[in-house]
């Protein structure tokens, strides 16, 4: 007998399965009061926040709202309660260390296994930082695919996942394996990699990755900072195979993420109808109109550049990457202060991975010292943000109906935007996951 008939044999099994239990006791009713509450899509906090919970979905949220009889009720004191945190540009499957070289003899040694272990820590980093749902946009071994479906099934701990699989990347582009000797890893990276040539291999590989478990299609429309033998802010795409891969990713209804720090790669992403462009470090102001006209939004990942070059950076990196690191993020600043002038829309994206797991909520103070309000900035990782992903029917708001992913930091973070760094309360989906006052 084949596999594949045995396999087919499953699916006449429910037939002589036992009958399902009936319907169990009501579930439970769990009251969230804090002395604030913001809701994903207001410009203030309501005084006296209330969220009521039943079944894994918000039954009701608002200030001062009555507590039903019966109800658990979780008091939160001076805290501000809002949706559950969502970041738009992570790489759970991997994380960097201050030492580039010494990292990268570190990943080339672990054998999948170990790599996978370790994404389940990051996975819960993330989680316990207050982020109940992230798009991961790039792995390799199906590590994030497993991830997805581990947490989804409740076996580790972690934040809802949107994930990419491969990212589609040109030959010896920032995708691709660059800087090494011709074979040193083996057969050169086809569509399987995400690696292909030509507008008729990049629908064959936005199908291959949609095929082995992709939510989303993420390419590499530029030279990236990281990878060592590409400039970062050069084209890797032409304008076919961009059009391409979103005709196929949108006909399939993936969304598209572009990693682009280059203007010229942006605006061929951009023409092709891309989602989002990620960086985008090099945007000019046509590129910026074009986004604007266009509802593409911007992941502007300001905590990646902090992280490996800023004021408090102290890494160590190959001469190529400093260089390129450092112009990237001389221009980013006023790169995204021109879009935020320009009404261009933002998600909030931190390429976590480049910097440690757990340290996303970071980004925040960020978006805020380069003149974002910081409801705005809330805005960018809960309403805004679901409404990239394509969620928002689900998730980024307290609202009635909406799934209970909801989170608590202390005092207001309208005021002191800071203190999104250290979340005290995560519920995803209904379940506490931490409570500090509550220990």
């Amino acid at each position: 007998m084949s596999f594949r008939t045995f396999a087919l044999g499953f699916l006449f099994l429910p037939a002589i399965l036992p009958a399902q239990e009936g319907p169990g006791k009501a579930p439970e009713v769990v009251v969230l009061k804090a002395a604030r509450l913001f809701d994903g899509r207001s410009d203030t906090a309501a005084a006296n926040g209330v969220v009521i919970v039943e079944g894994g979905k918000i039954k009701a949220a608002g200030p001062g709202l009555p507590i039903p009889a019966g109800a658990k009720v979780i008091d939160l004191g001076d805290a501000t309660l809002l949706p559950g945190l969502i970041d738009s540009h992570t790489h759970l499957s991997m994380e960097a260390t201050d030492n580039w070289l010494q990292g990268t003899v570190d990943g080339l040694r672990r054998a999948v296994p170990e790599t996978a272990i370790r994404a389940t820590a990051y996975a819960r980093a993330t989680l316990m930082a207050g982020f109940t749902t992230v798009r991961d946009v790039g792995s390799n071994e199906y590590i994030d695919v497993a991830l997805r479906n581990s947490i989804r099934d409740g076996v580790v701990p972690g934040p809802r996942m949107l994930v990419a699989v491969h990212a589609l990347g040109a030959r010896g582009g920032h995708c691709d394996d660059t800087g090494f000797p011709y074979g040193r890893f083996g057969a050169e990276p086809g569509i399987e990699s995400g690696i292909a040539s030509g507008a008729d291999q990049f629908r064959d590989a936005v199908r291959f990755q949609v095929k082995y478990g992709a939510d989303v299609i993420k390419i590499c429309a530029t030279g990236g900072v990281l990878s060592l033998a590409d400039e970062v802010d050069t084209s890797q795409l032409t304008q076919e195979e961009m059009n391409a891969i979103v005709e196929e990713a949108h006909r399939l209804h993936k969304k598209v993420a572009a990693h682009a720090h280059g203007a010229e790669g942006a605006k061929f992403a951009i023409r092709a109808g891309v989602d989002s462009i990620e960086h985008g470090s090099f945007l000019d102001d046509e590129g910026l109109r074009m986004m604007k006209e266009r509802g593409t939004y911007l992941v502007p990942t300001l905590l990646a550049g902090e992280y490996v070059t800023g004021k408090a950076a102290v890494r160590h990196y190959p001469p190529e990457i400093e260089a390129k690191a450092k112009g990237a993020i001389a221009v980013r600043s006023d790169m995204f202060r021109k879009a935020l002038r320009m009404g261009v829309k933002i998600a909030f994206g931190t390429d976590s991975a480049v910097s440690p797991h757990g340290m996303n909520a970071q980004e925040f103070a960020l978006m805020v010292g380069l003149g974002m309000k910081p409801a705005d900035a809330l805005r960018a990782a809960t309403a805004s943000a679901a409404d990239l992903l394509g969620l928002s029917k689900t998730i980024g708001t307290l609202e009635p109906g909406k799934v209970a992913d909801v989170i608590a930091v202390p005092g207001d973070p309208l005021a002191d935007v800071e203190v999104m760094e250290k979340v005290s309360f995560v519920m995803k989906g209904g379940e506490v996951f931490r409570n500090d006052a509550g220990r």
